[in-house]
């Protein structure tokens, strides 16, 4: 490696992070925009639904790249870092529930901070579990590929 590569692996980490952070806040956005035909509920829907789906992918690729020891570091950050953490909203969770409750809709806040949360962990719950499944079937498709070649090697 020369010594302007090393300069710039810095730099590296933080476009990958910057990148993420640009299409997460994106997506948020736009999703954060849209309205559910025929939803009358106190219960902010949209962003709970952001978050549970941002549970479930953080869950997911951590898990996954947990198990595939050789996943870009850089890119794992731009992706959960960035991309998950600029998604997902805890803040405006927080917010809402805040304007629930100083609108006395007590029962609404309440409901949303515990479906939230249930929610929230069952979903990490989810991916991992399923990154695990994932990851366990590629490494053994990597290890019959291992065993082939060795074999065609050995003939």
């Amino acid at each position: 490696m020369t010594q302007k590569q090393k300069g710039a692996q810095p730099l590296r980490k933080y476009v990958f992070l910057g990148c993420g952070c640009f299409v997460g806040a994106i997506a948020r956005y736009l999703l954060k925009g849209m309205e559910i035909p025929g939803y009358r509920e106190n219960i902010p829907l949209i962003t709970l639904l952001i978050n549970i789906s941002g549970a479930f992918l953080m869950g997911f690729l951590l898990t996954l790249f947990g198990e595939l020891r050789n996943f870009d570091t850089d890119l794992r950050l731009g992706l959960t870092t960035g991309l998950l953490g600029a998604y997902t909203t805890f803040s405006t969770m927080c917010k809402e529930t805040s304007s629930l409750l100083f609108g006395g809709e007590y029962f609404s806040a309440l409901s949303y901070l515990t479906v939230s949360t249930v929610l929230g962990l069952g979903a990490v719950s989810f991916g991992t579990v399923l990154a695990r499944e994932l990851a366990a079937r590629l490494l053994q498709k990597q290890q019959k590929m291992i065993l082939v070649e060795a074999e065609e090697e050995a003939h």
